[in-house]
């Protein structure tokens, strides 16, 4: 009698067991949905558009390369396309002046970005220190495997064919797509079509890190704010893309 009282306890004991068993596997699944719902919403990145905060995008007035795409919506393609591409971050010297496909810095993303609309950056700038080196305090030998590669000679560049803008991010409708963002002597970024809810435009830049179209218009000060303007560049001075 004994024993056979022995074995059902035991019996007992072992469903009991079992079911708390089943039980906390259940919770700590339960848990780790939680857990990846809780990481999936924070990681949904949300942005706005120009249309949230009643302003209107600045129509591109030129298509350069004649493709149907205004340049600054081609330049914001481009730029688009480096970040997915996302090369590593690299800024060796490079004989001939262009970087691999997925190796490339900040200044990469522009020259980038204006190829896709047509234009070559590259000998734009090349052609502009030739014609007045003045405008370039930081070139003392022009160096055409570098010098497009630098912020301070971008910065000259688009200071000379560039509309001059706000460096006020809360000025909305002053940030458009495909405009350059001048971050001091070490950093330019091109402003995206996305906004945050401040309506705070985001920007598409490369210094190495994880998203390259991001929320980022306050990395550093922002020291200058310009829009191209292909009217403003002399024909000597204008270069196409050629493949």
């Amino acid at each position: 009698m004994f024993q056979c009282d022995g074995i059902h306890y035991f019996k007992k004991q072992l469903i009991l067991l079992l079911c708390f068993f089943l039980l906390g596997c259940s919770q700590s699944v339960k848990n780790l949905d939680e857990a990846n719902i809780d990481k999936n919403k924070k990681e949904k990145v949300k942005y706005l558009t120009l249309k949230d905060f009643h302003q209107e995008e600045t129509p591109s007035t030129f298509d350069y390369n004649e493709d149907g795409i205004g340049d600054y919506d081609a330049f914001l393609e481009g730029a688009r396309k480096d970040a997915r591409n996302h090369p590593v971050y690299d800024p060796s010297y490079v004989q001939g002046g262009y970087p691999d496909p997925d190796r490339g810095v900040c200044t990469d993303v522009i020259w980038r970005a204006f190829r896709e609309g047509g234009y070559n950056l590259k000998e734009m700038v090349d052609n502009d220190i030739k014609r007045d080196l003045s405008a370039y305090p930081r070139v003392d030998q022009p160096d055409p495997n570098i010098d497009f590669r630098r912020v301070p000679n971008l910065d000259s560049f688009f200071k000379k064919y560039g509309i001059h803008l706000t460096t006020d991010t809360m000025e909305i409708g002053q940030w458009q797509r495909g405009d350059i963002v001048i971050y001091g002597k070490k950093h330019i970024a091109m402003v995206s079509n996305r906004y945050n809810k401040k309506g705070e435009p985001w920007i598409i830049h490369n210094f190495g890190q994880k998203n390259r179209e991001e929320d980022g218009i306050h990395w550093g000060t922002i020291t200058a704010h310009y829009r191209f303007d292909a009217s403003q560049v002399p024909e000597e001075i204008l270069c196409p893309w050629e493949e």
